[in-house]
């Protein structure tokens, strides 16, 4: 089994953080964590490393310190950039939901997300799509998909509302949505960012179920 993506160190969580490239002030420590990062992926054989953005610092209002956030985001990620150049590996930005999951997490719309790798202009920094939180963040996956999958460099999925998996009741058909990275071409992994709702094994029957529906459409098997 092969690790494929790990992430940033997240600052101290018992004080609330969840990153730190984006939060004013701790860029030595978000350099530091960086450097531990690519060691650990390193030794893992690990391309990809989730630079995690971090959350609004508690006491403040987005509005407030919106742009000293962004500054500070690019300004690490243009250093992160170098750093992964010089390893061969590529840096992750993933916008999580503020509706449900993280309220106060700064990335949080694919939209931002892409303003930002425009803004840094590094080839080797890419956007990490989990469907769960774009489907939540205004949806159009569809034309989401297509505008931005010159971006994308991991997918992960879970289905909507209760995050389990693709298969199980909900908002999505993966079916469609995984026949739509495969028109486009994707070559990535898909990561099963979802929580179980019994035993792990039979949760992954989703994967035979599309795989039968690919054996039966010989454009999906070529």
């Amino acid at each position: 089994m092969s690790l494929v993506l790990l992430n940033t160190p997240p600052g101290n969580i018992e004080a609330g953080e969840l990153g730190l490239a984006a939060v004013p002030g701790r860029q030595d420590e978000f350099r530091t964590g960086l450097n531990e990062a690519v060691s650990w992926a390193s030794d893992l054989g690990c391309d990809r490393i989730h630079i995690m953005a971090g959350r609004v610092p508690l006491g403040l209002e987005r509005q407030f310190i919106e742009k000293e956030m962004e500054e500070t985001f690019i300004e690490n990620l243009q250093y992160a950039a170098d750093i992964l150049g010089q390893a061969g590996m590529v840096g992750l930005l993933e916008p999580i939901n503020s509706l449900i999951t993280e309220p106060r997490y700064f990335l949080n719309t694919p939209q931002h997300a892409a303003s930002i790798l425009h803004k840094v202009k590094r080839p080797n920094l890419k956007l990490q799509m989990d469907l769960y939180h774009w489907q939540i963040m205004g949806g159009n996956l569809t034309q989401n998909i297509k505008t931005y999958f010159p971006l994308i460099g991991h997918v992960q999925i879970a289905q909507i509302p209760h995050r389990n998996e693709p298969d199980s009741p909900g908002e999505l058909n993966f079916m469609y949505l995984f026949d739509l990275l495969q028109d486009l071409g994707y070559q990535g992994y898909v990561g099963c960012e979802y929580k179980p709702q019994g035993d792990t094994v039979k949760g992954l029957g989703w994967m035979e179920k599309y795989l039968k529906n690919c054996d039966g459409d010989e454009d999906k098997t070529k």
